[in-house]
């Protein structure tokens, strides 16, 4: 490891050491893409909805419309039934660091980079945003947003003729050009999105989103590459830049029910009971992803099977749903609290550990423990823009550092562990390796959508329907318009 690392993880140990209660509930200091430049995390919540945790019970709540949590596998001891690494991974190859080690593991990226896209937050009207338009408010009041678009409304920017104006169009109404649709139905149900919660609340919290379809889309589906043009339905050129046609690529994976792979726990409780001598949160449902199946599924997957997972960490309001890029870790020695160069070097034996503060937790099974430094890249979002071209470095990037320690049994087998912040990823899911994401209506877009024709009146019709009834693009033409853009 570099020197600066070394000494960022020498200094966190002795920060725990000097005061572990407190340094369980310290935020993760989040860099740049090199793990070295500390930056400021950015966060969709103010400071106020920060101190009283209420982000908790929203990604609850979000979580809660993304995966079907009746879906479980049998329990196998000692990982809890939903936080077994092999029910998220593609391939489970590894099961102990040795053997980790020997295939050189301890750090891996993905060959191909997940993509930046925004998260397209309802107060802006989803993909109703025209983001291109420097009169559009942008305003934290969704009504401001909305009267906006009412004053100036796509079907007379359509029939004035005015090729600017045209192209500053938001992604939805773009799409609903395409297909012809006068009643702008997929444009009125972003807007819908957020006057449910206006009309009831008198606000729009301006964290919802649709960074559940974002993620998963980022990786199961190609990135677009390049602008494309197309034909509306009224024969007005249209061009789709490479944000308008994320946007509706992490529409689709938001608002269509697919098969999702998960581990990781459900705790809506802003102040778990905590232990006062280590500062451990002492409700099992709130502990989440054990340290070691979170080891192991990120290894597995990311290092293994070389495809992204989603990250989301109910209890790091700067971190959501974030796909994964690459990890490292190194390792410490968890009785000298020191970073070292060796597995061997990091191990201790259970029977020489009395100075344990975490003792009272341990697995009856653990025979040693090895503490680990991991350090994770992930995607972040970015603004939309109309850049005619993409690529990965275009991406966000951050990087967050995990310290935690790794049970293992008398095979090595590693078995469990602990985290050494509170603050720690508690969940991980993605789409299962090919998954599809489409709406019951593209069984009706028969036929071929050639880029320089209108699109075929079947395709127009069930891309109507779909936007009424999944309020989602057809997946038919998200794969045709990252196809012309890739071509």
């Amino acid at each position: 490891m570099s020197t600066e690392i070394e000494q960022r993880i020498n200094d966190q140990l002795q920060a725990i050491v000097a005061n572990p209660v407190q340094q369980m509930d310290t935020q993760p200091q989040k860099y740049d893409a090199t793990g070295v430049n500390p930056i400021e995390g950015a966060s969709a919540f103010d400071q106020k909805q920060i101190e009283n945790k209420s982000f908790i019970g929203a990604r609850d709540w979000l979580r809660q419309d993304t995966i079907d949590w009746q879906a479980a596998s049998p329990a196998k001891a000692p990982f809890e039934v939903n936080d077994r690494a092999e029910n998220l991974v593609d391939q489970f190859l590894y099961s102990s660091l040795s053997a980790m080690d020997a295939s050189k593991m301890t750090s891996s990226t993905l060959p191909v980079s997940p993509w930046s896209d925004d998260y397209w937050a309802l107060y802006l009207g989803v993909l109703g945003c025209r983001y291109a338009d420097p009169a559009f408010p942008k305003s934290t009041d969704w009504k401001a947003n909305y009267d906006y678009i009412v004053a100036h409304a796509p079907a007379s920017i359509l029939g004035s003729g005015n090729a600017g104006a045209i192209d500053r169009l938001s992604p939805a109404e773009k799409y609903d050009a395409l297909l012809g649709d006068g009643a702008f139905t997929l444009t009125r149900s972003m807007w819908n999105e957020g006057r449910k919660y206006y009309d009831a609340t008198g606000s729009v919290e301006t964290w919802m989103g649709i960074c559940h379809g974002w993620a998963p889309a980022a990786y199961m589906l190609p990135r677009p590459t390049a602008a494309v043009q197309v034909i509306a339905a009224d024969g007005t050129p249209l061009t789709f830049y490479p944000s308008d046609i994320k946007a509706l690529a992490s529409l689709l994976w938001a608002n269509v029910r697919t098969w999702t792979n998960f581990i990781g726990g459900r705790c809506d409780i802003k102040n778990p009971e905590k232990d006062p001598q280590t500062g451990r949160v002492i409700s099992q449902d709130c502990f989440d992803t054990n340290p070691g199946s979170w080891h192991l599924a990120v290894v597995n997957q990311i290092g293994a099977s070389q495809r992204s997972t989603v990250m989301d960490a109910t209890f790091d309001y700067e971190v959501w749903n974030q796909p994964i890029l690459a990890y490292q870790y190194s390792y410490f020695n968890p009785k000298t609290m020191k970073a070292v160069d060796s597995l061997a070097a990091a191990q201790v034996m259970m029977a020489d550990f009395a100075n344990d503060r975490l003792k009272n937790y341990r697995s009856s099974a653990a025979v040693s423990v090895v503490g680990i430094a991991m350090d994770v890249s992930y995607i972040v979002e970015t603004r939309p823009s109309h850049d005619t071209g993409d690529g990965p470095a275009k991406d966000g990037i951050n990087r967050v550092s995990y310290l935690y320690d790794i049970e293992q049994d008398a095979m090595g087998g590693i078995i469990g562990g602990e985290w050494y912040s509170n603050l720690h990823p508690d969940f991980l899911w993605t789409p299962p390796r090919g998954e599809k994401a489409t709406t019951p209506s593209d069984e009706m877009a028969v036929g071929v959508w050639h880029r320089n024709e209108r699109l075929p009146a079947a395709w127009q019709q069930a891309g109507r329907q779909a936007a009424a009834v999944n309020k989602a693009p057809l997946a038919a033409i998200v794969d045709s318009l990252i196809a012309f853009a890739n071509s």
